[in-house]
């Protein structure tokens, strides 16, 4: 992207570069305007104020190589001071990162901490990690983990990395593992869940999920890994298909809700958990096979924190 100087002041102009083709214009807004809320991107727009080529457009026009996007007088913060985040948080974030290059960063995300702001949230994962790499313009999640989820979580560094990684989750190229907590003795011979699942949105705001025969089709294969008696079962969880809550939802479904889980787990199972030391979600993305453009193929695994493994221990004692 060039900025072109403009005699009015205050006025922007922006030529989209080959890279960012394909974007639609408020999320490449977003990606530019740093400083700038949301819903002031997407005033403008509604009101015409952002043209494309001299000619109106709509929120969802996608861009094409070499466009001018004119973008009218904004009141912003300076992108060199950016809502100052704990430098704590910034520290951890930067410790937890597992693999890094000049297109990809996989880190471990700690559980707690959600991927992006809103809902209340001032900043999340991605807000951090532009501070710690201000000199990565183009830093974009590549898929999302719940707030209360840990694990490895993708961040693309460069638009051509972020298609890339969007076309193979997309097919089959992603191979994602979990490691689930669960209440109760999971049979072995259960070695899939197959339930179509619908999300539904509260009044409050609140994303719940049901399984219902109208929902999206939706599959997860599980596998035991370790058994607490008939108490509990760690089990490792591979969504086959990407729906919002999937695992969590499909373990509920199965009979064996996550320890933690406030949404879809069992509450007394998740209180003896918590009794053990054990508060939070007890679900983990731990396991990640990617294939790269160049046709090497990434293979991590991520471990989890210390409160995960002190539960185990005390449960397994």
């Amino acid at each position: 992207m060039t900025n072109i100087p403009s005699q009015t002041s205050g006025v922007q102009l922006l030529e989209v570069s080959p890279e960012l083709a394909g974007q639609r214009i408020d999320n490449f807004l977003r990606t530019q305007l740093k400083g700038v809320p949301k819903t002031l991107i997407y005033r403008i727009l509604r009101k015409g104020e952002v043209r494309v080529n001299k000619g109106r457009i709509k929120p969802e026009y996608k861009l094409q190589a070499g466009d001018m996007v004119r973008v009218p007088p904004l009141r912003i913060a300076e992108r060199d001071e950016p809502v100052p985040l704990a430098q704590g948080l910034l520290e951890r974030l930067e410790t937890a990162i597992l693999y890094e290059d000049k297109a990809l960063m996989v880190i471990n995300k700690p559980a707690g901490i959600a991927v992006h702001g809103g809902s209340g949230l001032s900043f999340g994962v991605i807000e951090a990690l532009r501070q710690l790499r201000p000199e990565c313009k183009e830093l974009e999640l590549v898929h999302r983990l719940d707030r209360d989820t840990s694990g490895l979580l993708m961040v693309a560094k460069k638009r051509s990395m972020l298609r890339h990684l969007h076309e193979q989750l997309r097919g089959d190229g992603v191979d994602k593992r979990y490691m689930a907590l669960v209440r109760g003795r999971w049979d072995s011979g259960k070695k899939q869940v197959s339930a179509p699942l619908l999300k539904n949105t509260l009044r409050s705001g609140e994303r719940m999920v049901e399984v219902t025969s109208d929902g999206k089709e939706a599959l997860t294969l599980f596998r035991v890994l370790r058994r607490f008696g008939d108490f509990a079962t760690l089990v490792e969880a591979k969504p086959v298909t990407g729906r919002t809550h999937q695992i969590r939802v499909h373990a509920r479904h199965a009979g064996h809700g996550i320890a933690g889980d406030s949404k879809y787990g069992d509450e007394d199972f998740s209180r003896e958990i918590r009794e053990l030391g054990g508060k939070r979600l007890f679900l983990h993305a731990y396991a990640l096979t990617v294939p790269l453009p160049d046709g090497a193929e990434l293979k991590l695994e991520a471990p989890v924190d210390e409160l995960w493994t002190s539960t185990l221990e005390r449960l397994g004692g």
